[in-house]
């Protein structure tokens, strides 16, 4: 038997919903095996079954040939199976080599073996190839680094099946590629890896066998080899997803949205926006990227009034606002805003689905007569959009929290899109919803972007970002480090940007290429450089 894992008419129930029905699936040793599947197929409960989160219904796992039952993680962990979340579990104030020992630290006379736990990461490091400095305080480390100190806690603990879910949803493309070489070497080395993911061209670029989820059941199980992305969406949607949006060349008009010099602080005082300026014009769509958590979710804030603590002037349709301008004035303006977090910026959980629709758009003329709103009127666009979206509702009755989070996100983008915005700030616009609802929702952008509306679209996603925009700024540590158009971007630049390294520093590294390109052969071997500019000694 040269399978490391079978799960095996795997069922699991929540309620009357079947998060996982009649799954079965197989995974090679020495192999990456990869699991996609739209949000709420089943992916990540059925890899939490496997790491012992959550018992199933029915059905078995045979680990290396041996049929196990799992109660909890630690059960898990003792038959060689790790796992790493989406978002970290490490001490933040604890070194890299404390970290990774841990779960299972080497004792002698009753306290921890340093010396031991010092020789032993650092052969683990040796063995994954990671240039590491264990002293350091993981809190001091970028988000890349954090994710191999996991890498390197599930090793220790001795995993021959490390489960990764979402591993590159924080990572800038260098990062990306960094993180598959690891895998790779790690496969090689004798670990079977099961990746979860929702980024078609990575598990074609890293997988050696797919398995396709939708609805909670198994829709396809291929080689990677003989399989593509069009296929993939095909059996985790049931149709064919177009999955490059095609939008016409456009000539953007006049401004609709002006920031000049915006800063602000956060509750700890830390300037968490510093000096950003932009501008989105008429029928533009301008794309915001970069690594979670470098003053996006501030700017999108300030934008839209949610935060009043910022320096600078921002103008919405040639109108200045000010930090005491409500949210509401600045929609009367023409501004639409599709929040990050849509259980508390965008949505009421306790309010009916029918209110939740409406409680942006009640305002509009063609919902009422003589200055009164028409319920009925309202209904009947609520009805048309959960239709066109397809949202599935309870009821318009229903309250808002019992709608799943991709059902609501397709409700507030549905909401917003019938307000006819002048600009409209779309953050995260689909986060949490499956790959043809994506389609669907990027369509729509387009459409309003093609009817004169200005966007800045505020995206983690890489893909989303260069497939919508017609320019393109990169945040780092709340600056605007560079920005360039869709025609000319370059994903090795991007992600250089998005890891700090400014638009003027790479201006001045291609400068310096250039040179050294039209020198002739024996000058550059006269003239040598260190690499940093300066000549070498």
């Amino acid at each position: 038997m040269n399978a490391a894992v079978q799960m095996n008419h795997i069922t699991k129930k929540f309620g009357k919903l079947y998060a996982n029905r009649d799954v079965s699936l197989t995974v090679e040793r020495n192999s990456i095996h990869g699991i996609v599947g739209e949000n709420g197929a089943g992916k990540t409960t059925l890899m939490k079954i496997l790491y012992g989160m959550h018992p199933a219904d029915s059905g078995e796992i045979v680990l290396f040939g041996e049929k196990v039952v799992f109660h909890s993680p630690k059960d898990a962990i003792e038959k060689r199976v790790g796992m790493i979340h989406q978002h970290f579990t490490l001490v933040p104030s604890m070194t890299v080599a404390d970290n990774v020992v841990l779960g299972r630290p080497p004792i002698r006379f009753g306290v921890l073996d340093k010396e031991r736990a010092w020789t032993e990461v650092e052969a683990l490091c040796r063995r994954c190839n990671f240039q590491m400095d264990l002293k350091a305080r993981v809190e001091d480390l970028p988000v890349g680094l954090k994710q191999r100190v996991e890498i390197l806690k599930a090793l220790y603990l001795g995993a021959d099946v490390l489960i990764m879910d979402e591993p590159t949803a924080v990572l800038t493309p260098q990062e990306i590629t960094g993180l598959f070489e690891t895998l790779e070497k790690i496969r090689n080395d004798g670990t079977s890896i099961i990746l979860i993911t929702h980024k078609l061209s990575e598990v074609m670029d890293l997988t050696d066998h797919i398995t396709v989820l939708r609805a909670g059941q198994v829709s396809g199980n291929v080689l990677t080899k003989d399989t593509n992305e069009v296929e993939l969406a095909r059996m985790m949607v049931g149709r064919d997803v177009f999955l490059q949006i095609e939008k016409e060349e456009q000539s953007p008009g006049e401004p609709v949205l002006e920031l000049e010099h915006i800063s602000c602080k956060n509750a700890e005082g830390v300037k968490v926006l510093k000096d950003v300026s932009l501008t989105v014009r008429r029928g533009e769509i301008v794309g915001i990227a970069g690594v979670q958590g470098n003053g996006q979710t501030e700017l999108e804030d300030a934008i839209a009034g949610m935060d009043t603590m910022y320096a600078g002037s921002i103008s919405i349709n040639g109108k200045k606002v000010r930090n005491t301008t409500s949210p509401l004035r600045r929609r009367q303006l023409g501004l639409g805003h599709i929040p990050e977090d849509r259980q508390i910026a965008g949505s009421a959980g306790g309010a009916s689905v029918e209110d939740n629709f409406l409680m942006t758009l009640y305002r509009q003329p063609e919902l009422g007569k003589w200055g009164y709103f028409s319920r009925k009127t309202g209904r009947e666009l609520l009805e048309n959009q959960v239709a066109q979206f397809d949202i599935k509702i309870p009821g318009v009755k229903a309250v808002g929290s019992s709608l799943s989070g991709g059902n609501m996100q397709k409700l507030i983008v549905a909401r917003e899109y019938n307000l006819k915005p002048q600009i409209l700030v779309a953050a995260q616009p689909t986060r949490g919803v499956d790959i043809g609802a994506t389609e669907f929702i990027h369509r729509k952008l387009v459409e309003l972007r093609d009817a004169g509306c200005g966007v800045l679209l505020i995206s983690n996603e890489l893909s989303e970002i260069l497939s919508l925009s017609d320019r393109i700024m990169v945040m780092y540590e709340g600056k605007i480090v560079g920005e360039t158009t869709s025609a000319q971007a370059d994903i090795t630049r991007l992600g250089l940007w998005m890891a700090g390294i400014t638009q003027e520093e790479d201006k001045i590294t291609a400068a310096e290429e250039k040179n050294i390109a039209k020198q002739p052969p024996e000058q550059i071997a006269e003239n040598p450089t260190d690499g940093k500019g300066g000549e070498s000694a």
